[in-house]
């Protein structure tokens, strides 16, 4: 069986983007190094590799100058897993991405299957969607303490324009509050 951290293994990068998505905030590359360090040690990211294969180390000149760094980690049940990040920045505003391909986490979990493009893309999904939006929070919550951020997304290839309050979200919100963090899972 293939393993599903071989970062070589091509079909471990395919069916699209699970994600952690953390709007920093103001654009800034001092920020956006703080908050990829911070992102690599919080999520556990193993090696730092960028196009074909060559190790860097973690950060916003890596980024900016390779566009995606790729590594892998071990899910919270135990499993690794290929990652990667990549940054959007528009109308001034930093996002700092990690993704877990789709592919690599069906590797290693049958219930994903063709998620969210088959029957399983529904409500279902939600029994092993929970434990990994929850980690991904916690690993949110980590970050934002090195680097405090405006919120946090989490789910299938992120829409940051989200309506964050809907009753059916079928994205995970984080978002600090004064007295701590607002979770509000997926729903849908």
């Amino acid at each position: 069986m293939a393993a599903a951290h071989d970062m070589s293994d091509d079909e471990n990068w395919t069916g699209g983007f699970y994600e952690l998505s953390v709007v920093l905030g103001p654009a800034g590359d001092h920020r956006l190094d703080q908050a990829v360090r911070s992102l690599w040690r919080a999520a556990g990211v193993q090696e730092c590799r960028v196009g074909s294969g060559l190790h860097v180390e973690p950060s916003a000149a890596a980024l900016h100058e390779h566009g995606h760094l790729r590594g892998w980690l071990a899910l919270p049940f135990g499993d690794r897993v290929v990652c990667g990040a990549l940054v959007f920045r528009y109308e001034g505003t930093d996002v700092l991405e990690l993704y877990l391909p789709l592919g690599a986490l069906a590797r290693v979990d049958h219930r994903i299957g063709g998620y969210p493009f088959d029957e399983r893309g529904g409500v279902e999904s939600l029994t092993w969607r929970a434990p990994l939006d929850r980690w991904l929070a916690d690993v949110a919550v980590a970050v934002h303490a090195d680097v405090p951020f405006h919120r946090a997304f989490i789910g299938f290839e992120i829409d940051e324009d989200a309506d964050i309050t809907a009753e059916q979200r079928y994205a995970a919100v984080l978002l600090p509050g004064t007295e701590g963090w607002d979770y509000r899972p997926a729903t849908a």
